[in-house]
C-alpha cells in the first residue's frame, strides 16, 4: 500500500507532462515554407503573362492574383522567375477552349514543305489547337527548384470563380491558412 503513495503522483505528473507536450505540437494545415518564403512569381499553367498565346482569361487571373498578393503584404512579387522561392500557377476554369492562328510568311517565294526543307518563310500559314480541362479555377503553389524550374507542389485548391476580382477567394483561403499557422511578425518599433 505504501508504494501506491509514490506511484499515483508519478503517474499524475506523467499525464500532465504528456498532455502539455501534445498541446505544444501544433498541427499546421500548410507547409512551413509558406510561412518563411519571401519572393514569389505568378504565371498561368499555359505560360507567362506576356505570352501572346495565353488566353485573356488566364492573363486576367494572373493580374488578379498579383493584386491580391500585393494587398496581403506577406510576399514580395518578382518579375524574374529565377528570383522566386515560390511559384503561384493559375488556370481560369473552362471546360473547353479553341485557339486559331493565321500567319503570313516573310519575303521571298514560298518553298515546298517537306522533310529537310526547313521553315516555311513565305505564304500563309493556318493552324489551331484546343484544350479540355476542369470547369473550376485552379491556384497551385510550387517550390522553385534551382535554375528557376518548378519543383514540388505544396498547395493547390480549385473553386468556381476562385480567381475573380475583387475577392480572389483562392488567394484568400491560402492567406487565412498561412496567417493562422505562421502569424506575421508584428511591426518593429523604432
Amino acid at each position: 500500500m505504501k508504494g501506491w503513495r509514490f506511484i499515483l503522483p508519478a503517474i499524475a505528473i506523467a499525464i500532465v507532462v504528456i498532455s502539455c507536450q501534445a498541446k505544444d505540437k501544433k498541427k499546421h494545415s500548410v507547409p512551413a515554407v509558406l510561412g518563411t518564403a519571401r519572393y514569389v512569381y505568378v504565371e498561368a499553367m499555359d505560360g507567362e503573362e506576356f505570352d501572346p498565346n495565353l488566353l485573356p482569361e488566364d492573363r486576367q487571373a494572373i493580374e488578379n492574383v498579383w493584386h491580391a498578393l500585393q494587398k496581403w503584404h506577406r510576399y514580395i512579387l518578382t518579375m524574374n522567375r529565377q528570383e522566386a522561392e515560390l511559384l503561384f500557377i493559375v488556370r481560369k476554369g473552362r471546360v473547353a477552349s479553341m485557339k486559331g492562328m493565321v500567319g503570313t510568311g516573310g519575303m521571298g517565294r514560298p518553298r515546298p514543305v517537306g522533310p529537310g526543307s526547313g521553315p516555311y518563310p513565305g505564304g500563309t500559314a493556318v493552324g489551331g489547337g484546343g484544350e479540355v480541362g476542369p470547369p473550376n479555377d485552379i491556384l497551385e503553389v510550387k517550390l522553385m527548384a534551382p535554375g528557376g524550374e518548378p519543383g514540388a507542389q505544396i498547395w493547390m485548391r480549385s473553386e468556381q470563380d476562385g480567381l475573380d476580382a475583387p475577392d480572389v477567394t483562392l488567394v484568400h483561403e491560402l492567406q487565412v491558412a498561412v496567417d493562422r499557422d505562421y502569424p506575421p511578425e508584428p511591426p518593429k518599433k523604432p
